[in-house]
């Protein structure tokens, strides 16, 4: 393969106008995941900005951007996927019926091992590495929100007819409902992260704004915004007081959804689930294709999914210490988690666990 590595300030501009080109491409030609925004130029570059060790390898042919592979690299030449832990989709964004070898792509980027939790799908050179698959639910808009609409009424009717009366008394008992697609306030952004923040500790999850570099990722993808990719902020208000709000990253194609939160003592009128199906109606009106709601097990991503994509996980190595070291100190872990999330019997008395700690470590 004739490929370089760059650093995030040495990326050219038209090396980054080949990678939208590319993720544009992608959709119409049977690989859609691939436009994910999570998979964007914007999106690496803003890692790049927050945390150290990222690369962007570009893989030529007859001196055209054939592929690109965001990755973030340590010292030892362990290598993850681009935001690993925060991103919902990875991979390598190519032309339509671009192969790749991995071990070749390895060396020449410096790694012994890459480690991916939420790899695309049609990443095949990657195909002998993958060690678990999980599905990431989605909402179709593509035919519009009254499609969708009537395709839930269908499938859930209860669940639709419960949701839109809880709005409407929402609306009677605390003021007009009000939701704005696309909240340029800041102080909207702050409300939605201490909500969430709220919410991981009241769980017993580990709180990821308690991460600094989290939180600065966020705000500056807060602030971007090309005709391709932007991080969108999403409000739902009653009155005057937002009462929902959601934080994510669309492409043209695709909204994905990232950090949804609302206000616990509104709680009784569901304002998540309100606040997704507004999200799936300004969506649809702006030609979007699906909402990709990320990997995990909800209930209301069962409510109100469509069809589930799937996503994996895994390692790609050489045959090298370092990378035979990592997976013997990360392939335990994550097989009790796995094993944990996939058996009920298993996650339900764990989850309970953790909402008892988060309780207490809360004072309640």
């Amino acid at each position: 393969m004739d490929f370089e590595v760059y650093r995030p300030g040495e990326l050219t501009g038209a090396d980054r106008a080949a990678w939208t080109a590319l993720q544009q491409q992608a959709r119409t030609a049977g690989a859609p995941q691939l436009a994910n925004p999570f998979l964007s130029p914007e999106f690496a570059l803003a890692v790049g900005r927050c945390r150290g060790g990222v690369r962007m390898a570009v893989v030529r042919e007859d001196g055209a951007p054939a592929a690109f592979l965001p990755f973030q690299r340590s010292p030892l030449g362990v290598g993850r996927a681009i935001g690993l832990g925060v991103s919902d989709a990875q991979g390598m964004v190519h032309r339509p019926g671009f192969l790749w070898d991995a071990q070749e792509l390895l060396a020449g980027c410096g790694l012994s091992v890459l480690e991916f939790d939420h790899l695309v799908a049609d990443q095949k050179p990657f195909d002998g590495g993958l060690s678990g698959r999980h599905p990431s639910p989605v909402i179709d808009v593509d035919q519009g929100f009254p499609a969708y609409l009537e395709r839930l009424r269908a499938q859930s009717p209860k669940f639709t007819r419960t949701t839109l009366a809880k709005e409407r008394k929402l609306g009677r008992d605390v003021g007009p409902v009000r939701y704005v697609h696309d909240e340029r306030d800041p102080a909207a952004l702050r409300t939605l992260m201490g909500w969430k923040s709220a919410q991981y500790r009241r769980t017993g999850r580990s709180d990821r704004f308690a991460h600094p570099w989290i939180v600065r990722l966020v705000r500056q993808l807060f602030h971007t915004r090309t005709d391709s990719f932007a991080g969108l902020l999403s409000v739902l208000y009653a009155g005057e007081r937002p009462i929902a709000a959601h934080f994510g990253l669309r492409s043209e194609s695709v909204l994905a959804c990232w950090f949804p939160a609302y206000d616990p003592e509104f709680a009784k009128y569901s304002p998540g689930l309100v606040l997704h199906l507004r999200m799936a109606e300004a969506a649809a009106a702006a030609s979007t294709a699906y909402l990709d709601l990320g990997r995990g097990e909800k209930d209301y991503k069962d409510s109100l999914k469509t069809r589930e994509l799937l996503v994996s996980e895994g390692w790609v190595m050489r045959p090298h210490p370092v990378a035979l070291g990592h997976r013997a100190r990360r392939a335990p872990v994550r097989a009790l988690r796995n094993a944990v999330v996939a058996r009920p019997e298993l996650f339900e008395p764990a989850d309970r666990l953790l909402k008892r700690v988060g309780r207490i470590r809360s004072g309640r």
